[in-house]
């Protein structure tokens, strides 16, 4: 549950008394049905944010789904925060104040030449780079010029945390401090034009990026006065940024003797003023070395009035009834326990957690295993299992180990190698593990809401980066586990760098550990991530790797999830993308090409844009293609691959003419053995068929031939091209050596009264040369195409005997009908044509019998 929260179990479900309750006490989170062996219902965390022109739905299940933001769901523009609200978000994102005694306001000393140039810098209008070593006093002079810069900018004054922050971390959270934009995260393009409006004093502390990242930043934002707190050795940015440096250097020896008498909250004797002077040489003046001073010197008093001492408050162990009471002050003579060493003075961190309770050490063990990152407060009564454990956080602040960093605290500069030097990290292992447990259940439980699971982001990040290299069984399960509870409430909250390392470190974890379908889970949300922020090779290596991954493990409804995201990365791309093959069952809807309009066979200019196979039964080509595309005849096929719209009814009909020209090919040969061998033209094989009702060209009708002889199969010319319906000329079969179909005694098409042309022609206009050489007349296309399609199905008479013999062309080439090829042929084009285009015919010389 989230202990910071005190509304309903729910997060975003508002209490309106409408149950009964007031809204102050939070209901039960157990169930009653748990009473009778049910187990509790878990709430699925799903949000809905609009990414630009995207819509993403952060699915906790199956993997976040990205769409188009469809008319109308379109957000709201950016509003400006209200100076009242500003103040608001800055207070939320500050610091929680430690449980236990407050700490001793201690004053910024020797600080007073560097504030007033700060101030004056960022007056003009400049950009100033304080530059100084860990501990010396950064965040204290920041913190003093930030409330002195409210009324200097029309956005006032921005405090971000530059820790482990990139450049579009920090723009981000700029964008935010100023505009309130629920849900909404813009995109790069709307983020530059939003942030280059606006106008603010902006205080980064801790910054970590330097050089060309710094240039980025400062140029994309030329309106605001930026205050950097940076260390020595960051890299400068260019010498086009015009940033103004100024340095921070340690306290005087009056200063740091002062400062220490402020911590202590007592004058100083003799020997700890020669102690501190000691102490001062080593350390260089810093700020930081005085306060822990400080704090060892009153853990030294407490210590001399009595060496079982204990904490006054009562936090940790009850106070025994015959203790005595605790001296205000020390006196001379009580003074038992000796000043520490200037080793301990220097690196005070061991020798101070020694004397805190059993809390505040546990609690750095956590903090240690965790890289230097401290839990929430509310956090440490169950890591810790101590109830009063979160005023841990009060000895640990009190004593100068911790520093503050954007919402939550860090350990100070140099106490976490100082700890892991002490034996700190000795169990880091099991101490990272039982925080990693503990922010998975705490991350997915429905009261916690996004922004709280940001707020502790860094902690999620770190304990799932301390669990990965470990050899220890179970251990990369845990950072998975964490990783998978933690990375949809990131993305919910727009904390997207922290999004992309949870994401990162889970793919890694589930690698190691060997969760299949967890690791494509990553790689699917990683591919989302890059999609959403314009990377599209990276989305698209990232979805296919998940789409074959969840493809082996039958997972239908993820690899669905991840087709609907890589058909938008195409789609965005708008380049040819290279087919992914799905699995067998898979039902993913496909684009049919027999639901295009127009013949089966009408082929579109034009490659297509998508070429996607599925492994089926019976594999088709699907090929998508412009719906606006002109159709034009099928073309030739030669001996290159035919691209085809394949459907299944044109599988059929193929399927259909080839059983045809099989079951012909039979009859033929039945009605060449049946023959009389004494005629003459007994080998003969005509097909009897339905003529068409209407008249040709020359007013004569098609069953009745011309009175010229009829030529032979061997004839040299082509027949007229047909019109839809009609079969007098065969379609070319794909294997590209067309067959002459039937022709009229004269030469010519039966209906036309021109010559056909030579079957053995390159040209399909005009009439090629015939076997002898001669040239042939071009045809003539009829100009009546046929009214009424025919109704009489085709018969067959496969033995009708010859009424006339056979005759010899007009160019005197011997009769080749005769040959056992002919009929054969001819029989195969008919039949070819009937399967492709079905239209009825007449055979001249069973007209002329």
């Amino acid at each position: 549950m989230d202990p910071t929260h005190q509304g309903p179990e729910e997060y975003g479900r508002h209490s309106d008394g409408a149950d009964g309750s007031d809204g102050r006490r939070r209901p039960s989170r157990e169930s009653g049905s748990a009473d009778f062996g049910q187990p509790t219902p878990q709430q699925v965390r799903i949000v809905q944010l609009t990414v630009g022109d995207l819509l993403l739905t952060v699915n906790p299940v199956d993997g976040s789904e990205v769409e188009t933001c469809p008319p109308g769901s379109q957000p709201d523009a950016p509003v400006r925060r209200t100076p009242a609200e500003r103040a608001d978000h800055e207070r939320a994102g500050a610091p929680p104040v430690p449980a236990g005694p407050p700490a001793p306001q201690l004053p910024l000393l020797e600080r007073h030449q560097e504030h007033e140039r700060l101030v004056g810098l960022l007056a003009r209008g400049r950009s100033v780079r304080l530059t100084g070593q860990a501990g010396s006093g950064r965040t204290a002079l920041l913190d003093a010029v930030a409330a002195d810069c409210t009324d200097l900018a029309p956005d006032g004054v921005v405090r971000l945390n530059g820790h482990r922050r990139t450049t579009a971390d920090l723009l981000y959270g700029l964008f935010d401090a100023v505009h309130r934009s629920p849900l909404h995260r813009p995109d790069p393009q709307e983020l530059l034009a939003l942030v280059r409006s606006i106008g603010a004093v902006v205080v980064i502390d801790d910054l970590e990026i330097g050089g060309a990242a710094l240039d980025e930043l400062l140029e994309a934002t030329p309106e605001c006065a930026f205050l950097l707190g940076t260390a020595p050795d960051l890299t400068a940015p260019g010498i086009d940024a015009h940033l103004e440096e100024v340095l921070l250097a340690g306290l005087g020896r009056s200063a740091s003797l002062e400062l220490l008498e402020k911590v202590v909250e007592r004058p100083l004797t003799e020997d700890e003023r020669n102690w501190a002077g000691d102490l001062w040489f080593e350390s260089e003046g810093l700020p930081l070395r005085f306060v822990q001073a400080g704090s060892l010197l009153r853990q030294r008093d407490r210590l001399n009035t009595d060496p079982e001492a204990f904490d006054e408050y009562d936090y940790f162990e009850p106070r025994p009834g015959d203790a005595p009471p605790v001296p205000e002050a020390p006196t001379a003579e009580t003074l038992d326990v000796p000043l520490p060493s200037l080793g301990e003075g220097a690196a005070p961190a061991v020798l101070l957690a020694s004397r805190l309770s059993e809390a505040a050490r546990e609690t750095l063990r956590f903090t240690v295993a965790l890289g230097g990152e401290v839990p929430h407060q509310a956090h440490l009564p169950a890591l810790v299992g101590d109830t009063h454990a979160d005023a841990a956080l009060g000895e640990l602040a009190g004593c100068g180990l911790l520093s503050p960093a954007g919402p939550r605290y860090r350990l100070a500069a140099g106490v976490l190698a100082q700890l892991e030097a002490g034996g700190y990290a000795e169990s880091a292992a099991t101490h990272a593990r039982t925080a990693a447990q503990h922010y998975a259940w705490w991350v997915s439980h429905p009261s916690v809401t996004p922004q709280r699971a940001v707020a502790e982001a860094d902690a999620i990040v770190a304990a799932m980066g301390r669990l990965i290299p470990d050899a220890e069984a179970g251990q990369a399960s845990a950072a998975v586990l964490l990783a998978r509870s933690a990375a949809p409430a990131l993305a919910a909250g727009i904390a997207w760098g922290a999004w992309e390392k949870a994401l990162r470190a889970g793919q890694e974890a589930a690698r190691i550990a060997g969760e299949v379908a967890e690791e494509a889970y990553f790689h699917h949300e990683l591919g989302i991530l890059a999609l959403c922020s314009g990377n599209l090779d990276r989305a698209r290596t990232e979805l296919e790797t998940s789409i074959s991954m969840r493809g082996a493990l039958a997972d239908k409804s993820g690899a669905v999830a991840g087709r609907r995201a890589l058909a938008l990365v195409a789609d965005r791309s708008g380049g040819l993308e290279s087919p992914v093959r799905s699995q067998v069952g898979d039902e993913v809807p496909a684009v049919r090409q027999d639901l295009l309009p127009g013949p089966p066979s009408a082929a579109f200019p034009g490659p297509p844009l998508f070429a996607r196979q599925t492994v089926e039964e019976d594999p088709t080509l699907i090929s998508s293609l412009p719906a606006t595309a002109p159709r034009s005849p099928a073309p030739k096929t030669g001996g290159g691959r035919a691209v085809l719209g394949g459907a299944r009814r044109n599988l059929a009909a193929a399927g259909a003419g080839a059983l045809l020209i099989a079951v012909l090919g039979t009859v033929v040969t039945l009605g060449l053995t049946a023959g009389d061998p004494e005629e003459p033209g007994s080998r003969n094989v005509t097909t009897e068929q339905s003529s068409p009702e209407d008249a040709t060209d020359d007013g004569s009708p098609a069953d009745e031939p011309d009175d010229g002889p009829a030529p032979d199969d061997g004839a040299p010319g082509n027949e007229a091209p047909t019109t839809p319906g009609s079969s007098e000329s065969a379609t070319p079969s794909t294997s590209g050596s067309p067959s002459p179909g039937p022709s009229s005694s004269d030469g010519s098409s039966p209906g036309t009264g021109e010559p056909s042309g030579d079957p053995t022609s390159d040209d399909p206009t005009s009439g090629g040369p015939s076997p002898s050489g001669k040239p042939t007349t071009p045809t003539k296309p009829p100009t009546t195409p046929p009214t009424t399609p025919p109704t009489t199905p085709p018969t067959e008479t496969p033995t009708t005997p010859p009424t006339e013999t056979p005759t010899e062309d007009p160019t005197g080439d011997p009769d080749t009908t005769s040959s056992a090829s002919g009929p054969a042929e001819s029989a195969t084009a008919t039949a070819t044509a009937s399967a492709d285009a079905p239209a009825e015919s007449e055979d001249p010389t069973e007209a002329a019998a």
